[in-house]
């Protein structure tokens, strides 16, 4: 069973009176967090500080609620999350363009307490409705979840094994992926689509040739070139599709080799421009390969591998992110005594 309260409503806008104004509309109701601009929500949220409803405004100075929500609707883990536009454009094509962007409701300022009221409740219960629904849902089909989830591991394990890695390789970096999941407080159902598709991160190593893969000297730049196309190769064999899994699984797949300093591929993507689940499997993926032995290299100490990510804090990796997942070093432990090699 998910736990589920829908109660948090995060509300956007620059301007201080009418955050204090929505907030005490809301605050007898439900949960309220604010933030002043359209940047620092989406570093809220990028944080795992996720709302279970957003009230949006437009005009704002350094990016506008219409971006906020593309951004929002690109990410499969922030996607269904209820938007409502709460605005002084009073024009229909402005309405149409925020509905069009995804919006579930437009509400134009002055506003009305009982109608902000009426529409939220609105959204609130349809999120329930729709979560009871996918708690009957879940307990039906118990065993087709257990199945997917053995295909899409197995499946990234015949990646590993191409690549001269283990299969134990996989289990390690998607239960790390999990630790940090949960760390930074994503819903259950979040942290379990981030550790599902965690293991199709190197599917499209299926399409890169032995020889390169397996070469035990250092690649020549053209090898690399083709290594690089992995990502790429990956979201192809993945395909689009409507399962939120899959989904989440092709942004892994695209993203993990991205930076957070915008210096890593396929398309040196910035910040938090590059989905949470991207960037959470990043620091799981190789601080596993650090602390692993293969071929060509020893393992690296636990105590090396640490201070590297310390290093790396907002140039490779997202800084909170690397101090959520070294704040839980008993579970990280655990997790390498489990999946040992040897094992």
């Amino acid at each position: 069973m998910i736990p589920y309260s829908p109660e948090t409503i995060l509300i956007v806008d620059d301007s201080p009176d009418n955050l204090m104004v929505l907030s005490e509309i809301l605050k007898p109701f439900y949960k309220v967090k604010v933030a002043i601009n359209g940047t620092k929500a989406l570093q809220m949220i990028a944080s795992g500080d996720i709302p279970d409803l957003i009230l949006l405004d437009i005009m704002m100075p350094d990016i506008s609620g219409y971006d906020v929500c593309k951004k929002l609707k690109n990410d499969s883990l922030t996607r269904n999350i209820p938007v409502i536009f709460v605005t002084a454009l009073s024009d229909e094509t402005d309405e149409a363009e925020g509905l069009h962007l995804g919006a579930v409701d437009y509400i134009t300022k002055p506003i009305n307490s009982s109608i902000v009221l009426a529409r939220i409740n609105t959204q609130i219960s349809l999120l329930r409705y729709k979560h009871d629904l996918e708690q009957k849902l879940q307990e039906r089909t118990e065993e087709i979840v257990l199945t997917r989830m053995e295909v899409i591991r197995q499946l990234g394990r015949a990646a590993e094994f191409k690549d001269n890695e283990t299969g134990t390789h996989v289990l390690r970096m998607s239960a790390y992926a999990k630790i940090i999941a949960q760390k930074i407080g994503l819903d259950n159902a979040r942290v379990e689509l981030i550790y599902l598709a965690a293991p199709m991160h190197d599917i499209g190593k299926i399409g890169t040739p032995d020889a390169i893969l397996q070469k035990p000297s250092s690649l020549e730049n053209h090898e690399w070139e083709i290594v690089r196309r992995h990502p790429l190769q990956g979201a192809d064999i993945i395909g689009n599709h409507h399962s939120l899994l899959l989904q989440t699984a092709r942004i892994v797949s695209l993203t993990h080799h991205e930076r957070f300093d915008g210096k890593g591929y396929p398309y040196g993507i910035k910040g938090y421009d590059i989905p949470l689940a991207g960037r959470i499997v990043a620091i799981a993926d190789v601080f596993d390969a650090l602390t692993s032995k293969r071929p060509y290299k020893e393992a690296w100490s636990l105590e090396d591998a640490i201070n590297y990510l310390i290093t790396q804090k907002g140039e490779h990796f997202d800084g909170e992110l690397v101090d959520s997942f070294l704040s839980s070093m008993n579970e990280i432990k655990a997790v390498m005594a489990q999946f040992r090699d040897d094992v």
